[in-house]
């Protein structure tokens, strides 16, 4: 019988290649502030569900919704074991996530509970997740640099005040391996994606490799510009240019291939969409 880390692994499509192509999950769109702004950000809502990236999602449900439709969902995919909550927004940002999460523990504790975040607030909101039951959370960390992170998002708003530039690069990032480290501890799985923008934080991959395994990530998704927003020009890494940081990368972390960069409300089996 399988148990602790490996077994948590084996349930989670997006952290264990093994469950990718058999567990279904579902993303509850119900977060649609934000506290930060990246500049390849591109979230919408539609109700036209063509298409797929993060931040996109075809509604935003209130969490009483976003927990009656797990009832149906449930029906027509009896592989779910994950719920999550992705966006369109920032998780931790929006108290509609843990109005959510709680109701999703009350109504189905059987099923797992992931969140993905910018991780700006993670450690002052580690406790609330622990009640909550979470065992998964997604931090996205595009730079250790400083520099790096101004070239990459426009501004972080933090306790009630907007930073720019290579101050606000530097509290999210303080804030994102503290809370790296301060999820770890408290027994979370945690994954680390990462977004490659070529020209632009390139020479940071392995240094995001290393910091968040000294912190004691457990696997890292590097993944591909989808080009948009004020980085709607720049081009995507090519693919020789993703093995290339996939690969480095792996000397020191553990490598997820085969994210889909999926919406913020989907569903279903990832390795069969």
């Amino acid at each position: 019988m399988k148990t602790g880390v490996q077994a948590r692994e084996d349930v989670h499509p997006c952290y264990s290649e093994r469950a990718h192509s058999r567990i279904a999950r579902v993303h509850l769109p119900v977060a649609r502030k934000c506290n930060i702004s990246c500049n390849y950000c591109d979230r919408k809502v539609r109700r036209c569900s063509a298409g797929t990236r993060p931040g996109w999602t075809s509604a935003i449900l209130t969490p009483e919704d976003a927990v009656i439709s797990l009832g149906p969902i449930l029906d027509t995919h009896p592989n779910l074991e994950v719920v999550g909550v992705a966006g369109p927004g920032e998780p931790l940002y929006n108290e509609e996530t843990f109005r959510t999460l709680e109701l999703v523990d009350e109504q189905y504790p059987a099923l797992k509970k992931c969140v993905c975040t910018n991780g700006l607030l993670l450690s002052s909101k580690i406790d609330e997740l622990r009640k909550l039951n979470v065992d998964y959370v997604t931090i996205t960390i595009n730079a250790i640099t400083p520099e790096v992170g101004a070239m990459i998002y426009e501004f972080v708003k933090y306790e009630g005040k907007i930073y720019r530039g290579i101050e606000g690069a530097e509290i999210l990032i303080t804030s994102q391996l503290d809370g790296l480290e301060a999820a770890v501890k408290a027994g979370f799985l945690v994954k680390v994606n990462t977004v490659l923008i070529p020209e632009t934080n390139m020479k940071d991959i392995e240094k995001i490799a290393q910091a968040i395994h000294d912190r004691g990530a457990y696997i890292m998704n590097i993944m591909p510009l989808i080009p948009a927003g004020k980085f709607c020009e720049l081009d995507p890494p090519t693919c020789d240019e993703l093995r290339s940081a996939r690969s480095t990368s792996e000397q020191t972390m553990p490598q997820f291939r085969k994210c889909k960069q999926c919406r913020a409300d989907a569903c279903g089996i990832p390795g069969r969409e």
